[in-house]
């Protein structure tokens, strides 16, 4: 896969790339975000479980907050993908509403039941109902820079919660951490540009690997579960490309055996393995001996690792190469990768049912 500029300036007038490519300055930019308000009310000791609500390109960046400090956290983590909030959430829950538009349906109305329940709420938006919601209500809340797809800002989605974990008391310091990871990810960044050619260039590969496959990701349960989640999603939204997602070991247990029929489409598979240094010894055995497993009833497969200086970095090392893989593979499918029409679509229909 050898790119033109004819073939770029056709199928990507809007730039994705430049989105993609730009993830560690964006990453660092969303830690340092200013957050605007008063915190003197608000302190780790006091919350008994901190709920994230969000959707999409918005919760994903909880998600890898939840992932990341899993071993760090001593009260739990919950990400609310959903309309209300659930049962266990009351005054003394910490409920972060992250919505870049400012005005997706699910999360105002988690916002709403949080402001009834009496709960503490900080808010990362770009604007829309619940921006003005903060100003309104005096709620503390960081402003995400605008103008990009939530999928293409997971920078602002991810850094000013991480921010927050921090100021608020929940996790020790994470600059020298955040400046580490993003010098590591500008030069792995490098060797995956549009300029490099696919001979040495992994995520053109990968690209090259999916087309006419279906991409079938799995991750362990430890570190990497979200960058199989975020994986997949990105060769969906901007591939528009069928793939699917698990983690293992869960998947080992009922999934594992549906790989004998059909027997035509396991051929059409493209089974990617994220793996690294976080992984328990339970779970790089068990890819081992299902990459062998797979291989042997049909469907090609590829382990793909962790890199990097420390464990953020490790995580966003496989977010780039899937980001980067995915749009890659729009070019490939000679479609654009910005636009989603089938979900503005689903959103224009539900508008209509209300």
């Amino acid at each position: 896969m050898e790119l033109t500029q004819a073939t770029i300036t056709k199928f990507d007038p809007t730039n994705m790339y430049q989105r993609i490519f730009d993830f560690p300055q964006q990453l660092r930019t969303g830690f340092d975000l200013p957050i605007n308000g008063d915190l003197s009310n608000y302190s780790a000791g006091q919350f008994k479980n901190i709920v994230i609500a969000g959707m999409g390109g918005s919760a994903i960046g909880g998600d890898f907050v939840r992932t990341y400090l899993a071993d760090q956290l001593t009260v739990p983590l919950f990400i609310n993908r959903n309309y209300g909030l659930p049962m266990f959430v009351d005054s003394s829950t910490l409920v972060i509403v992250s919505s870049y538009s400012g005005n997706t349906e699910e999360t105002i109305a988690s916002f709403e039941e949080a402001k009834r329940r009496g709960c503490k709420i900080l808010i990362a938006t770009t604007g829309g109902k619940i921006g003005q919601a903060a100003i309104d209500g005096n709620y503390p809340h960081v402003i995400l820079p605008g103008g990009f797809e939530p999928r293409a800002a997971l920078g602002y989605s991810f850094g000013p919660i991480l921010q927050l974990m921090q100021t608020l008391g929940f996790i020790p310091n994470q600059n020298q951490i955040i400046a580490d990871t993003c010098a590591f990810l500008e030069e792995n960044r490098k060797k995956m540009a549009v300029s490099v050619a696919e001979a040495r260039n992994e995520a053109k590969k990968l690209a090259s690997l999916l087309k006419d496959k279906i991409g079938i990701v799995y991750a362990g349960a430890d570190y990497y579960d979200v960058a199989a989640i975020r994986f997949k999603g990105q060769i969906c939204e901007n591939g528009k490309h069928l793939s699917y997602a698990n983690i293992c070991p869960e998947f080992n247990h009922n999934e594992l055996v549906g790989f004998d029929y059909p027997k035509p489409l396991v051929k059409k598979l493209l089974v990617l393995f994220l793996s690294g240094p976080g992984d328990s010894k339970g779970v790089t055995n068990r890819i081992k001996v299902v990459d062998k497993i797979l291989r042997e009833k049909g469907a090609k497969t590829l382990v793909l690792k962790a890199k990097g200086p420390n464990r953020l970095s490790e995580i966003f090392s496989l977010v780039q190469l899937g980001d980067m893989a995915s749009y890659y593979l729009a070019l490939v499918n000679k479609t654009d990768p910005s636009p989603v029409h089938v979900i503005n679509r689903l959103k224009t229909s539900l508008e209509k049912m209300r």
